[in-house]
């Protein structure tokens, strides 16, 4: 018979769920930019850690491993995605204080995945270029270049519209 992984204390579950939630959210919104797929990636960030039950060495481990396991979890569905989704801009006004920080959001939605997950890293999460690389899997020389792209693509994005 096959014994069952002991999952996470329901205390812990509640913790996890009430610390890490609206971080998880945006990282998946950013790299789903919808509100559903963002939501269904977060629970399944979250069945991961229950059914996994990982043991951890500090809260910044558990962190790193519950963002890098949603940026996976968020590829994975962006693979499987056979059209190009859209972003509603009303979802983007939602989670902005001011509209100019809207439109910022909104020119970051448009990069691709690869530099839209350090930006977010970066910027809004406040990770270090080695932190983001170890989140990633990828070397810091890597997520520097990613960083230089993406700023690049949204400077130029930006002279456009001025």
């Amino acid at each position: 018979m096959k014994e069952l992984s002991v999952r996470p204390a329901d205390k812990d579950l509640e913790n996890l769920v009430l610390v890490y939630s609206n971080m998880l959210f945006k990282l998946c919104f950013t790299l789903l930019r919808n509100n559903v797929d963002a939501e269904d990636a977060v629970s399944e960030t979250i069945v991961k850690y229950i059914t996994r039950a990982p043991v951890f060495n500090s809260d910044e481990h558990k962190k790193a491993w519950l963002l890098r396991t949603a940026a996976n979890i968020c590829k994975d569905m962006l693979r499987q995605r056979k059209r190009r989704s859209y972003i509603n801009l009303d979802d983007v006004q939602e989670y902005c204080k001011t509209e100019e920080s809207a439109d910022i959001l909104s020119e970051v939605l448009r990069l691709p995945v690869k530099y839209r997950e350090v930006i977010y890293l970066y910027y809004i999460e406040g990770y270090k270029t080695k932190e983001i690389a170890d989140i990633l899997s990828i070397t810091p020389q890597a997520v520097r270049k990613r960083l230089q792209y993406g700023r690049d693509m949204l400077k130029i994005e930006y002279e456009r519209t001025d």
